[in-house]
């Protein structure tokens, strides 16, 4: 697998690859290298990179299955600190002119961008995950239900607090994290009024450090333990990684929640995971392998592809052998689980 920035390709691509992408990178044409014989899909990854043993890392994990099981090429692009659109913008067109067919971004931060390139490459898809702004035949908007993760969060938190304080942090407030605000707040309220949430965001736009600075989550989570809250779940991205680290020092009966992958099987989070109870995932892994196999099925997806906990597309995971010994606790999360399903419970997107 190929990594890309805006300076260099590395990896285990062959000279002539590289030449014959630098060959495509070069020519005016929109869509010069879609019909080259060399079947290649990238992703542009969201603030923090891979390696943020979260959200990225999610969509990579869907790249390298796509990779080993469908036999293609994978190429996977960083994010450079406080870049603009037009960085995403120029990243995106290289992609595409490489031949490189899907082109994923990943994260809402991407909507500008697809929406001036992938008109003008309209022999490639273009996917981009968790935004439903930008759309076009060409274009795959790949959303969660993040509420609905978050609310069995915040049964979980509220089903296993002792001091009646559980904490949120979002990384930077905009209209997605609010989503995992309110689903968290209203599933511990649903679940024992009694309890207090502490909600806080790191950043606020445009500045997106609250998603790529441990130091960030690390100082928040640390007030909140001082507040009392003794179950903290952040959506905060590699940031996240702060606050878990912050939780695993803070003694016996202090919990972090996880957040878009299974943080507790994070190779990166390894030396805290005792103290990961669950994560609220989404499968960004599936979405991204997906909408790669429709391309290569010659049936590529496009439109509004959702994903909810109906069809398992978010969740609350079960890795931690501590909470599943937690009885009461995950028959109260499953309970909740079937009635959103059933509809009987309807999760708030706003706190």
């Amino acid at each position: 697998m190929r990594r890309i920035t805006r300076f260099a390709t590395v990896g285990v691509a062959s000279a002539a690859l590289a030449l014959s992408a630098t060959a495509c990178g070069n020519t005016s044409s929109s869509d010069a290298a879609s019909d080259s014989k060399e079947k290649s899909v990238a992703i542009a990854y969201d603030i923090g990179g891979r390696g943020d043993q979260s959200f990225n890392d999610a969509a990579y994990a869907g790249l390298a299955k796509a990779e080993k099981d469908l036999k293609i090429k994978g190429n996977d692009a960083e994010p450079s600190d406080g870049e603009a659109d037009a960085d995403k913008i120029q990243r995106l067109t290289e992609l595409a002119r490489s031949g490189n067919n899907p082109v994923i971004g990943v994260g809402f931060a991407y909507a500008p961008a697809i929406k001036k390139v992938a008109p003008k490459f309209p022999k490639t898809t273009f996917g981009i995950i968790d935004d439903s702004s930008v759309t076009g035949d060409n274009i795959a908007n790949m959303v969660f239900n993040e509420e609905q993760g978050s609310y069995l969060a915040g049964v979980a938190a509220a089903k296993t607090t002792k001091s009646k304080t559980v904490g949120f942090i979002g990384g930077v407030e905009t209209p997605l994290i609010k989503k995992f605000e309110a689903g968290y707040a209203q599933g511990v309220k649903d679940t024992d009024p009694s309890v207090k949430v502490l909600s806080q965001y790191l950043t606020q736009p445009p500045n997106f450090e609250g998603f790529s600075k441990p130091d960030l989550g690390k100082a928040a989570a640390q007030g909140q333990l001082d507040k009392k809250a003794d179950v903290i779940y952040a959506a905060a991205g590699l940031a996240g990684s702060g606050s878990i680290e912050a939780v695993s020092t803070a003694g016996a009966g202090k919990w972090s929640i996880g957040v878009d992958s299974d943080q507790y099987a994070q190779a990166g989070l390894a030396q805290y995971k005792d103290s990961i109870l669950t994560s609220a995932t989404k499968d960004v892994s599936d979405a991204v392998y997906n909408l790669i196999k429709s391309v290569a099925d010659g049936k590529p997806q496009s439109g509004e592809i959702r994903y909810g906990l109906d069809k398992d597309g978010v969740g609350l995971t079960d890795t931690n052998p501590a909470y599943v010994k937690m009885t009461e606790v995950t028959a109260a999360v499953d309970k909740a689980k079937q009635e959103i399903i059933d509809g009987k419970i309807t999760v708030k997107t706003t706190p």
